[in-house]
């Protein structure tokens, strides 16, 4: 692992990293936030995924969660939405290839060798987190933006135990039937709906639901809503009685402005589930 570049932040520590990854046979980038606390000891971790186009470095700089983070002694880390460089795939369209791995193991060509972001994301890199920095690998939270949420929600309830909380911020809520969603699922996993379902988060919920609390905000005036499709992974909740809120908040829409302006509720949510 090699350090990119470490700032100080709210009496913590930014840092940006790189490594040769296992899950994604190519060089990845992620950040981490350890907050002050660290200094004494390991402190509980939030995982932040971001959304398409990004990289780790879109919510570290516009998502303001160090300050909060800080305040509650959380470490925050913000991995990179894909596998990157010469030899890996890609398209010309936004929504497929680098830049959108959609928190996936891809299956098929020409995708497949590279885009495990699913094996990142769950083993890799925590296994790396917490060899190298001060983080405790028990108490975990996750969340995420737009692709981010879809990730941040599928995993939640792909892997009971591992989270103590989700949260999600105008998630990609029932991809198997949306615009953002059918074409990525047949690129990474083939034609068979039935291997789609476990990356859908309205199915998901009606099948299983989280362990946990739920925490979902969606701005009323997000120019993505119809492709989102909030209202169907609320009827989910409220079919299975999942303990959380769903929150349609007037006038935001899909930007980081949204995001930074309920970050505060968000880091204060998963605090109390890691007992932080």
């Amino acid at each position: 692992m090699q350090t990119v570049s470490e700032n100080r932040a709210f009496g913590g520590v930014q840092g940006v990293y790189t490594h040769t990854s296992e899950a994604c046979s190519c060089d990845m980038t992620f950040g981490l936030y350890l907050p002050p606390q660290a200094a004494r000891g390991p402190v509980p971790v939030l995982w932040y995924l971001s959304g398409l186009t990004c990289t780790h470095e879109n919510a570290m700089i516009k998502a303001g969660a160090q300050g909060w983070a800080a305040r509650h002694g959380i470490a925050v880390v913000f991995p990179d939405t894909s596998p990157r460089g010469e030899g890996v795939a890609d398209d010309p369209h936004y929504d497929l290839g680098q830049g959108a791995g959609f928190y996936v193991n891809a299956t098929e060509a020409p995708w497949a060798p590279h885009f495990r972001m699913w094996d990142y994301v769950a083993e890799e890199l925590p296994g790396l987190l917490a060899e190298q920095f001060a983080v405790d690998p028990e108490r975990q939270a996750i969340t995420g933006h737009s692709m981010g949420g879809h990730g941040a929600l599928t995993l939640a309830m792909g892997l009971p135990g591992r989270y103590a909380s989700v949260s999600a911020f105008a998630p990609i809520a029932h991809p198997t039937s949306a615009d953002w969603g059918r074409k990525q699922l047949a690129a990474y996993l083939g034609p068979d709906e039935g291997a789609w379902a476990a990356h859908d988060s309205t199915l998901a919920m009606r099948a299983r639901g989280f362990d946990g609390e739920v925490l979902i905000d969606q701005g009323l005036s997000d120019q993505f809503i119809d492709t989102l499709k909030p209202e169907a992974l609320g009827e989910a909740m409220a079919a299975r009685r999942q303990p959380g809120r769903l929150r349609l908040q007037k006038g935001y829409d899909h930007s980081y402005f949204f995001v930074a302006s309920f970050m505060e509720d968000h880091v204060a949510f998963h605090a109390e589930a890691l007992g932080a």
